[in-house]
């Protein structure tokens, strides 16, 4: 046999496609029979595959620690070669851009990319590579059979394992019974989301507050009784979760905290503000947009409500606070992007703004004149709920010129708010800011720039020519191959610190939790030094608790230019405040809150398989064999003999799980 030939770096004609990837194959045959140099097992063409392909190579099976406690596991479909050469340009598309067409010369199939030169092929149930991805030319890649590739390739759209179902419902919802994890293991991702989207709304926190009689109470007036109830009951009990936890993840975008409310009814106001962004969540942003600007809390939020047009004689201006923010924080950000999120720079490399000081103030000019839609005499909480209402003599006339629109002189408020929120809903910045920040509230705190461009893509475009379509992103976010694929579960830069009351949402709605009184007597859970250091709806400013771009100064994570976004509320007093607050849940002795340990009871005796199951359902599977190992043993120590005995194995188990670094780093 003769060596493998040494093939031209440039292109082939597509006449000599077939021939050059088949004098590449034949490189495996020499292997085969002894020719050539020693290739380290990576394939035949005597060379190593390169360090930057390895991540192709290891995408392949699912990582060791998922299998290890999975409870169930179907293997998955082996893909033809078109599934597989899809896949890797969704993927890969550095070293295979683009899309290509299926090339055949038997018995293998391949695609060629002229972009990187780079083939991908498929012959005798194995797959290789060839050209620069591969080490060079004349260097054939074998990257193993195909059917190793089915979890990567199929990973988003079913899940093939336990464990990767309750990882899509740790992302998608706000905890996971055994029901849900086979629900979404029965459908399949994309049915499951079709299924969620259609479930009705839930009962609202409105109607929940009418329930109990605060509607006609003078008392609810002045003090705002319920108003975490109200928040809390829906969080941790409404059957629409996928519903809810979008609405959460825009509540920490498009922010209203309680602190800054005034007037009466507060509870009121933010059961409102949460219908509003429930009602939206799978909506059009546009719209959610608009329902923003007019809602009444944000109108006292942020000082819509009230807000005058100029007045020379009491040197009076428009306040500007809404107009700021609601590009800065809830629509275009500060820097000019590209459609991956990263910062466009003008010549001298600096960030480009994205807009000035002076279009701040000639937006704020569009936001006067809006105020509550409260009759006088009206002592209800409806003004809540109802939309800000324009009082023309209070608008400014004025001409408005900001990102590129100008509002005419003498433009009346309606017309003018239209056109401003147009403008900023179109923006080009809008689908890779609000998409990064959504990736960043339910999957990474790291997304990579492709996912960011593919999400910010289906943001401009749901497919049917839609801007703006939140559902389209929602699905797009959680079945993007970054979310669902292996890849991220060994990358150290995956993954996001789950945020305290996500962590007390998911035990409580994972072990089949109930209100013992029935009334959500939850509280603030604010108290970094007794509680979770956090609590819906309590954001101590627009900022939310903490801000996409933090970085914890001093660690790894900042040696490495990344962003931990959770972690600005991480810290010794609020680590210790929530182990201590979560020992008193886990056990069953909060005043109101109670779970069913009944499943977890009967594996008491089984210290391995009981916490194998606890890390099914809160962590997706995801300890580390040194975790679970380290937890198994502290449960074996406890005694397993009668109902106490029992208890007490369950709650050290669920707490250590809920304790360990595999849980709280979600990915």
């Amino acid at each position: 046999m003769n060596d493998a030939p040494t093939l031209s770096p440039r292109a082939p004609a597509s006449t000599d496609r077939s021939g050059a990837l088949a004098s590449a194959l034949a490189a495996t045959a020499l292997a085969a029979c002894g020719g050539g140099g020693d290739d380290g097992g990576q394939g035949g063409g005597g060379a190593a595959l390169p360090g930057a392909m390895l991540a192709f190579t290891q995408a392949r099976p699912m990582p060791q620690r998922l299998m290890a406690i999975t409870a169930t596991t179907t293997p998955p479909p082996v893909p033809t070669p078109t599934q597989l050469f899809d896949w890797a340009e969704r993927v890969h598309g550095q070293y295979f851009p683009g899309h290509q067409t299926d090339l055949e010369s038997p018995p293998y199939v391949y695609r060629y990319y002229p972009q990187t030169q780079n083939y991908v092929g498929v012959a005798s149930g194995r797959v290789y590579i060839l050209g620069p991805v591969s080490g060079g030319s004349d260097v054939l890649g074998d990257v193993g059979a195909i059917a190793d590739y089915g979890a990567a390739v199929f990973a988003t759209r079913y899940a093939f394992s336990d464990a990767e179902a309750a990882r899509f419902l740790g992302q998608a919802t706000l905890g996971c019974t055994d029901a849900d994890i086979a629900a979404v293991r029965a459908l399949g991702f994309e049915a499951w989301l079709a299924q969620e989207m259609a479930r009705p709304v839930s009962t609202s926190n409105w109607d929940y507050l009418v329930g109990l009689g605060l509607y006609d109470d003078p008392e609810a007036r002045r003090v705002a009784i319920a108003v975490d109830a109200q928040i809390w009951q829906r969080l941790l009990s409404a059957p629409d979760a996928l519903r809810q936890r979008m609405a959460l993840a825009l509540s920490e975008i498009l922010v209203v905290g309680l602190d800054g409310i005034a007037g009466p009814y507060k509870q009121f106001q933010l059961a409102a503000w949460w219908d509003l962004l429930a009602t939206h969540a799978f909506g059009n942003f546009r719209t959610l947009l608009e329902a923003v600007t007019l809602n009444a809390a944000m109108g006292r939020y942020l000082n819509t409500a009230g807000n005058q047009k100029e007045d020379a004689a009491l040197g009076r201006l428009p306040d500007e606070n809404y107009a700021r923010e609601v590009m800065q924080l809830f629509s275009i950000g500060l820097h000019v992007l590209e459609p991956d999120g990263s910062v466009k720079t003008d010549a001298a490399g600096r960030a480009i703004e994205t807009y000035t000081q002076d279009e701040v103030s000639q937006l704020a000019r569009v936001f006067t004149g809006w105020n509550l839609a409260l009759a006088r005499g009206d002592t209800s909480p409806e003004f809540a709920r109802r939309p800000m209402v324009l009082t023309p003599a209070l608008h400014s006339t004025l001409e408005a010129s900001f990102l590129g629109t100008t509002v005419p002189a003498g433009t009346d408020g309606v017309t003018a708010l239209k056109m401003a929120l147009d403008t900023l809903s179109a923006h080009p910045n809008v689908g890779p800011f609000m998409g990064r920040q959504l990736i960043q509230r339910l999957v990474t705190s790291n997304p990579s720039p492709a996912y960011v461009s593919r999400v910010a893509a289906v943001w401009a475009d749901n497919g049917a020519g839609v801007r703006g379509d939140l559902g389209a992103v929602l699905r797009a976010i959680l079945l993007d191959d970054e979310a669902r694929g292996p890849v991220a579960l060994a990358s150290t830069s995956g993954g996001k610190l789950r945020e305290p009351m996500l962590r007390l949402i998911q035990w409580f709605r994972s072990f089949k939790g109930r209100s013992v009184s029935g009334a959500w007597n939850v509280g603030n859970t604010s108290d970094a030094a007794r509680a979770l250091g956090q609590s819906p709806l309590r954001s101590s400013s627009v900022f939310n608790f903490f801000r996409p771009g933090y970085v914890p100064p001093g660690t790894g994570i900042a040696a490495a230019r990344l962003v931990a976004p959770e972690f600005q509320i991480a810290t010794e007093t609020s680590v210790a405040g929530y182990l201590n607050a979560m020992q008193v849940f886990v056990a069953n002795a909060h005043r109101d809150l109670r779970v069913d340990y009944a499943d977890e009871l009967v594996l008491a005796g089984d210290a391995v398989a009981l916490v194998a199951r606890i890390a099914r359902l809160l962590s997706a599977g995801q300890l580390t064999p040194s975790t679970q190992a380290t937890i198994v043993d502290a449960v074996q120590s406890l005694p397993a003999s009668g109902d106490d005995g029992r208890a007490a194995r369950v709650h050290t188990a669920v707490l250590l799980v809920m304790a360990s670094l595999d849980y709280l780093v979600q990915k």
